[in-house]
């Protein structure tokens, strides 16, 4: 199933990673790179869901492992299903000629897909799809962030099916559109701003509702999907988890030589005073 799922979820990722981002104002997805527990699941989510169709070329496995807190052991164990040994880079395993073949275009690399889009949006993107019944849909589906999205809900065994509810929208009002995401309880909602005859503005908020459930209650997905997206971000600039480390030493560096310099100072002009 996990592997059906990845085939999926190659055949849309590459219009997602190349498609244009709506004007909606994307959720704030609140991850914490410093969260140890919540890189590891986000791992494992990818190497479960993504890396049969998605490499992640810039990172090796053995690396990942050290940054995440994992022995080589469980590197292997949790980790290491599309390669042998855990020195080798995260690629797929099939060829990008089979890729191509199947999805009509190799499915991108995944490494700096948080650089170029954003945590904001990736996770936006993750927890807003819904059931679109118009014909032209090649997979039934929708999506709030990215309109006319080209690939499937690769997702929905965890997530389940939500349902797009359109709010009362005025009969004279013109220019509907979507500005902003908020959570309230189990149900994402849709800001939308239109215009009215004498150029006032109006709110509407339309839902989105799970009416198929998933493996996952609400919540539960959506923090999945941070994990998810704390992940992709590590893996944009693994050096980070470093930096952020180092970062505290260097201020603290900087107070003791501040102080040193101020004591040095005192010392100096002490005769001359």
């Amino acid at each position: 199933m996990k592997r059906f799922l990845a085939l999926l979820l190659g055949l849309g990722w590459s219009s997602f990673v190349l498609g244009a981002a709506g004007g909606v104002a994307p959720l704030e997805a609140r991850i914490d790179i410093e969260d140890r527990a919540s890189l590891q699941r986000g791992a494992q989510l990818y190497v479960n869901y993504c890396l049969g169709c998605h490499s992640l070329s810039y990172m090796r496995y053995d690396r990942v492992g050290r940054d995440l807190g994992l022995s080589a052991e469980q590197t292997a164990e949790n980790l290491l299903f599309a390669s042998d040994r855990i020195t080798e880079p995260m690629n797929i395993s099939m060829s990008p000629e089979k890729a191509a073949k199947w999805f009509g275009v190799a499915p991108p690399d995944l490494s700096l897909i948080a650089r170029s889009r954003g945590a904001d949006w990736l996770y936006s993107y993750l927890v807003t799809f819904y059931a679109d019944p118009d014909p032209s849909r090649p997979f039934g589906v929708n999506n709030v962030i990215f309109g006319d999205v080209g690939m499937p809900h690769a997702l929905q065994s965890l997530q389940g099916l939500q349902e797009y509810i359109a709010g009362d929208t005025p009969s004279e009002a013109t220019n509907v559109q979507p500005v902003g995401l908020e959570i309230r309880a189990d149900d994402i909602i849709v800001r939308k701003s239109a215009t009215m005859p004498d150029g006032s503005h109006v709110e509407i908020l339309d839902t989105l509702k799970v009416t198929q459930a998933g493996e996952m209650e609400p919540a539960i997905y959506r923090g999945a999907m941070r994990d998810l997206v704390n992940f992709l971000v590590y893996v944009g600039e693994p050096a980070r988890l470093e930096r952020n480390a180092l970062g505290l030493w260097v201020v603290l560096f900087m107070l003791f030589f501040t102080l040193l310099l101020r004591t040095l100072y005192k010392e100096y002009w002490r005769d001359v005073h």
